[in-house]
């Protein structure tokens, strides 16, 4: 914000000294000139999108009356073109400023805080001869500073600073505008030195270099140079020296000082000449600059209150709370104070008092509890307070409401994110002491349970609030929708359920006409969107996404969102059924509907949307042909295009399409077919992987400058067939290829030994036949190659452990390798996965295994795994764009049985089928970090070695088919994670230990070694003692066990008899008529049988 109040400041200084007052200016008034119309028509053609900017830019009117251009009354020349970005509205598209090289009479030109695509700063900028004003700041031009710039003699006012791709050097042309009174390279990617000519630039005032990339070398200004210059700005890696301070010494005028990531700790002579201005600035910045306490002290202790400073950043730097104590004699003027990820601790409680600070930033520090104790005082005027990371917990609460003044009701913005923070009990304990909160940021704590609904009341003032990552639970409370002041509501990442249209009908919506942003992604709402969210008309940004929502969306869901920006309804049980010639009247920037169902046809509605910067349309049951129309909308697609998981089919049209810096393409797992069109080389991150592409020669092929960003490159599981070509050099920046699983055939191209950036090649399962080429060598950044199942053959090169430091999979499985292992192998010291199973290598393995270091350590140190493979840095940033978000890679690892978490403990050895001979190595057991070891189908001879249980993290041990001799080491009973044991068809002999887990194991992990014994093979060993008659012991447990079976069938037996018997003969003995009735049904029955028999005879 102050840096942007300066640059206003400078800015409106200079359109009055600039502008020209037509009123002044007598005689009939001029149109434009129809060539000048003419070429700003050209350069709104580049623009896809205006948001309304460019609304009165039409043919055939007189473009003087168009907004952001002003004309000479008296020649109808353009004077002006100013375009600057205000709040959301902005431009979007390809800004060419070659278009208007006919406006020659342009003073002043502006495009400053738009959205360009794939834009440069054009050469043809230094034709403007008469232009006074140039901004062209956070607009994300790309490339590099035109040295024609220097051209521009009559140059007041140069801004181009925070364009994120712009990079190179300084162009010492730049020198040569000696009219130069502001001039702001800041926050770009600038390397090299700063070029000495800009010392010419006597009358400059204002200069920023501070950059995002390596300034680097000495500092060219001497005594006497730049004599006006009252703000500063510079950061680099500059070699310091005391003339350097000498010229600063002499800066007079100079008022605002803001230097980064110099070693100033370390200079004397610096911090002595800082001292001197102090009673003069009034902003202070000393970035990273390696400051102690005793540095701080030395350049305030003479001043007292003596300072006129305003604004102090003293952040990421080395002080404690010792300079918090000592600043507090400053407070009188400093209004904003700045002293994040610094080692400030409290640890009593009396702490001083700022009363006149605005804004105080105290993140990432470790206050702890304390912070809220004793006689802490905000402060009356006290608007901002940041307190972000540093470990505070629900009682550093607890204790507030006693120790917190009452004097903090100014208080609108307070950031309590990332802290230990769990209790909901946190938000009556900030209200308790500020009754006029705007803004409350909560992200990244622990809170869990329910949102309380009693604090309703106290949050009557709030506009925005951010509760995203935390645990909370439970529903919605209505009253968000009850507070008339809020505009945005993240609620994003917890774990809150309920019913959405009960949460949105159950409030009043009394905010609707400023509520901008809703989201509740990453929780486990229910229901349905009810159409009345149309009540929200204002809104801009609606994120859903990852919820169990289901329902059928139609344009009546939608009609009222004319503003809406961003719209995520990913991954949730959507169907969107919307009219063929439905045009929606929002245009969006981002739109997420992964997992949604759009299809079978393709959504025609997109048509419409010209200012799509990210599209996400995955997993959307879409199959059919893409429109040609679509394609043509890629060059807006600045951040990612993600159409994976579909049935899209076909053939890609080659179009002459160029895509933006930075894009991410994702057309994975769908039926595209043919050939890859070149325009997809423009991407940074290409993902084509599951299609039916067979055709890369063409693709690859092109001029060298089309893929310079190309960063990752993903062909597995494609029809790609026959040789590759030799061209690899055009994508020269690839950090990441995968061609595995095609039908690739031929020798791998020596040209790929130009990939010096590669960190991941897997050309797993093809037909590659010949040795790896030596060019290869040459990609000393790979922390992955895989050239597993193919055909490759010769000696595994020693030149992989010589050149490929970083190598943390090794993977030349399924091979005809042969020769000797070479012992460079053992360089690899960061190797995690080594497989180089099933190929023809013999001799010894290599006995220098111990030089493994990763796999020696018990663990995994994940961040430096981290750090080896992803190594972002400003010339990644520079080179791929923001929106890089790395490359997940999958490695298919052929063993039995699987690691309990192989994603997470990658530590293997797998030498198995091959023909190495001698012993295994002693030198294995310092392994200790392994969790795999497979030595089996070798023939590899001598004993195990006995210290084999120091492996403790072994979870898999194949050493099957061998000639391995000697007996089974008692320490494997030690590794508790051993779930795989095979060693069979050895030689070994003696007893298997028994105990722990080593019961486990049947004997078919045994068998083939027949002088081995225990129990495990049911077999005695000698020298075994006898069992104590454990037949008899049985026999007789057994025949207890009988006894007690016979006794109850016995007494069964005679129950039944005694029931049978008397059951039927009792009542014959004891009852007459029983008897008789009996009788009768026995004669009966004679007769029966006698007549049916002397019938049948009769017969």
């Amino acid at each position: 914000m102050k840096n942007y109040v300066v640059k206003c400041v400078y800015g409106l200084v200079l359109l009055i000294v600039l502008h020209e007052d037509a009123a002044s200016i007598h005689g009939e008034v001029k149109k434009c000139l129809h060539k000048e119309r003419h070429a700003l028509l050209t350069f709104k053609h580049g623009i896809v999108g205006d948001m309304g900017m460019m609304s009165t830019w039409k043919d055939h009117d007189d473009c003087c009356k168009w907004q952001g251009v002003a004309c000479s009354n008296q020649t109808g020349h353009v004077l002006r073109l100013h375009l600057p970005a205000s709040d959301s509205i902005h431009l979007i598209g390809r800004a060419n400023i070659s278009t208007l090289i006919d406006l020659q009479n342009l003073e002043h030109l502006d495009l400053s805080g738009n959205l360009f695509l794939d834009s440069y700063i054009s050469e043809h900028i230094g034709l403007f001869s008469k232009l006074r004003y140039l901004n062209l700041s956070y607009a994300d031009f790309l490339g590099e500073i035109p040295y024609q710039l220097g051209t521009l003699s009559q140059l007041r006012y140069l801004d181009i600073s925070h364009n994120d791709y712009l990079g190179g050097a300084i162009p010492p042309q730049l020198g040569s505008l000696t009219h130069l009174r502001y001039l702001d390279l800041s926050y770009n990617f600038l390397d090299g030195e700063i070029p000495s000519q800009l010392k010419h630039l006597r009358q400059l005032q204002y200069l920023g270099l501070q950059s995002h990339g390596e300034l680097s070398g000495a500092i060219p200004f001497q005594r006497g140079d730049l004599p006006l210059l009252h703000t500063l700005k510079l950061g680099g890696d500059f070699v310091l020296k005391t003339k350097d301070s000498e010229w600063v010494f002499n800066l007079s005028y100079l008022k605002n000082l803001h230097l980064a990531s110099l070693s100033l700790g370390n200079s004397h002579q610096w911090l002595r000449i800082i001292r001197k201005h102090i009673p003069n600035l009034t902003e202070l910045s000393l970035f990273d600059c390696s400051l102690s306490d005793d540095d701080v002290k030395f350049l305030f202790d003479i001043h007292s209150n003596n300072s006129s400073i305003t604004i102090l950043d003293f952040s990421d730097n080395m002080l404690t709370s010792s300079t918090f104590q000592l600043l507090s004699n400053f407070s009188s003027n400093l209004r904003e104070l700045y002293l994040s990820h610094n080692n400030i601790v409290l640890s009593h409680p009396h702490y001083p008092n700022f009363p006149s600070l605005v804004i105080l930033d105290l993140s990432f520090n470790n206050l702890t509890s304390l912070v809220f104790q004793g006689n802490f005082n905000f402060g009356s005027n006290l608007e901002q307070l940041y307190l972000t990371n540093i470990s505070l917990t629900d009682t550093s609460f607890l204790m507030s409401s006693t120790s917190i003044v009452n004097s903090s009701s100014s208080l609108v913005v307070f950031y309590l994110s990332y802290n230990l923070l769990i209790s909901p009990n946190i938000f009556h304990r900030v209200f308790n002491f500020t009754t006029n909160l705007h803004t409350l940021y909560l992200r990244g704590n622990l809170l869990e349970g329910p949102i309380p609904n009693g604090f309703a009341k106290e949050m009557k003032t709030l506009e925005y609030i951010s509760l995203h990552s935390n645990n909370l639970q439970g529903e919605i409370p209505p009253f968000f929708g009850n507070i008339c002041t809020l505009q945005t509501l993240d609620l994003s990442s917890n774990n809150l359920s309920g019913d959405f249209s009960s949460f949105f009908q159950n409030s009043s919506w009394c905010n609707r006409h400023i509520f901008k942003e809703l989201l509740l992604s990453s929780n486990q709402i229910t229901g349905m969107i009810p159409k009345s969210i149309g009540l929200l008309s204002e809104l801009e940004s609606l994120n859903l996404q990852s919820n169990s929502l289901k329902d059928e969306i139609t344009e009546s869901h939608l009609k009222s969102f004319s503003k809406i920006k961003n719209l995520y309804l990913s991954q949730n049980s959507f169907s969107l059924k919307f009219l063929p010639d439905w045009i929606p009247s929002f245009q969006l920037l981002e739109l997420g509907l992964a997992s949604c169902k759009l299809g079978p046809n393709f959504p025609s509605w997109l048509h419409t949307q010209n200012h799509l910067i990210e599209l996400d349309i995955s997993d959307a049951g879409i199959n059919v042909f893409v429109p040609e129309w679509f394609w043509y909308k890629l060059p807006l697609l600045q951040y990612q295009l993600n159409m994976s998981h579909n049935n899209f089919v076909g053939a890609i049209p080659s179009l002459p399409l160029r895509l933006p810096h930075g894009a991410l393409i994702d057309l994975s797992s769908n039926q595209f077919e043919g050939a890859i069109p070149s325009f997809l080389l423009h991407a940074s991150w290409l993902i084509l992987s599951e299609n039916k592409f067979s055709n890369i020669s063409s693709f690859l092929c092109q001029d060298n400058s089309i893929a310079k960003t190309m960063g990752s490159l993903v062909l597995a599981n494609n029809q790609l067939e026959g040789s590759l070509p030799d061209c690899w050099e055009s994508v020269s920046s690839l950090l990441f290829l995968d061609l595995s699983n095609n039908n690739l055939t031929g020798k791998i191209p020596p040209s790929m030994g130009s990939l010096v950036k590669l960190e991941a090649l897997v050309l797993r399962s093809n037909g590659f036949i010949g040795k790896l080429p030596s060019n290869l060598k040459n990609c000393t950044n790979l922390f992955l190659l895989d050239a597993s199942e193919n055909l490759l053959s010769g000696p595994i090169p020693s030149w992989i452990g010589e050149n490929f430091q970083r190598l943390i999979v090794l993977s030349m499985s399924g091979n005809r390798f042969s020769g000797t292992l070479s012992p460079n192998l053992c360089y690899l010291k960061n190797i995690q996965l080594l497989d180089l199973s099933r190929n023809k290598l013999s001799n010894e393995i290599p006995t220098c295994l111990q030089n493994f270091t990763a796999v020696s350590k018990k663990s995994i140190n994940s961040s430096e795994t981290t750090s080896l493979i992803y190594w972002y840095n400003d010339t990644f940033f520079e080179t791929y764009g923001f929106c890089s978000a790395g490359y997940a890679f999958s490695i298919t690892v052929m063993w039995k049985s699987g690691f309990k978490n192989p994603e997470l403990r990658l530590n293997s050895i797998d030498l198995s089928s091959n023909h190495f001979t001698g012993g295994i190595p002693k030198e294995i057991v310092y392994l200790v970090g392994l969790v795999s070891l497979n030595l089996s189908r070798n023939n590899l001879s001598g004993e195990i070695p006995a210290e084999i249980g120091n492996i403790t993290s072994l979870e898999s041990l194949d050493l099957s088919r061998n000639h391995i001799s000697g007996t089974i080491p008692s320490s494997l009973s030690q590794i508790d994670n051993l779930g795989k044991l095979d060693l069979s068809s050895n030689s070994l002999h003696g007893r298997i230990p028994y105990g722990r887990h080593m019961d486990t194991f049947d004997g078919s992990f045994f068998e083939g070694n027949p002088d081995l014994c225990g129990q495990q093979v049911n077999k005695t060993c000698p020298g075994d003692k006898p069992p104590v008659k454990p037949q008899e012991a049985t026999t007789d447990d057994d025949e207890d066990d009988n006894s007690g079976f016979y006794e109850a069938l016995h007494m069964s037996l005679g129950f039944g008899f005694f029931t049978g018997f008397w059951g039927l003969l009792g009542p014959l003995l004891l009852w007459r008529s029983w008897r008789i009735a009996y009788l009768r049904f026995l004669n009966k029955v004679a007769d029966y049988i006698y007549v049916t028999v002397a019938v049948y005879v009769a017969k």
